[in-house]
């Protein structure tokens, strides 16, 4: 079988790139955008890059927004009183799907594990206790994956963040064991937080 030219091959290298795109996905993609009309992949490519530039981190929660602070944090009609804390800005669109959750959330950016190097002071958790101290908060839903690092961080967060008159819950899990919360569908996910139990 004959070589595909290089430029085709280094579109399949950079698609194959993305999650959720194994090998054969990204060569279906690459040979169709190739073969496309110049106008349609123009405006792909135009969509993609203003995507990129207008995204950024809410400046409260963390979420994806295209304005600081996002929607979820002015939104008056959900609770204050009530933070979600997940690991990335994408998992909020997983709890938001489930329909079930209407307070607020929080963004660590990631998961505590020293193995790949990161430490609580990598975290937004002081971004959280500064929020504690200003805003209404009476109950805060730990809404991490169910691995090691997880575990892990939900834990020290549940010690650090402990203060009176604050209740620490942490979602109940119909997850196997090791997976996120993008693998959960909205059912698993509205049980898990109505499940949600607090912790000591």
């Amino acid at each position: 079988m004959a070589a595909l030219p290089d430029s085709i091959t280094a579109l399949i290298a950079a698609l194959a790139k993305l999650p959720g795109i194994g090998p054969r996905s990204a060569e279906r993609i690459a040979l169709h955008l190739v073969q496309a009309d110049s106008t349609g992949v123009k405006q792909l490519a135009d969509v993609i890059l203003h995507a990129r530039e207008k995204i950024k981190f809410c400046e409260i929660c963390g979420a994806l927004t295209e304005q600081s602070p996002c929607s979820f944090c002015t939104d008056s009609r959900r609770d204050a009183s009530l933070v979600c804390i997940v690991e990335r800005a994408v998992d909020i669109l997983s709890i938001e799907k489930a329909g079930s959750f209407h307070g607020k959330f929080h963004v660590l950016g990631g998961k505590i594990s020293p193995l790949d190097g990161v430490a609580p002071e990598d975290l937004r958790i002081a971004d959280l206790e500064n929020r504690l101290a200003r805003e209404p908060i009476r109950e805060i839903v730990i809404a991490l994956g169910t691995d090691v690092e997880g575990d892990a961080t939900s834990n020290y967060l549940a010690r650090r963040l402990a203060r009176p008159n604050l209740k620490i819950s942490r979602i109940a899990y119909g997850l196997p064991a090791g997976s996120g919360l993008e693998f959960a569908d909205e059912l698993t996910l509205s049980r898990a937080l109505e499940g949600r139990r607090e912790m000591s």
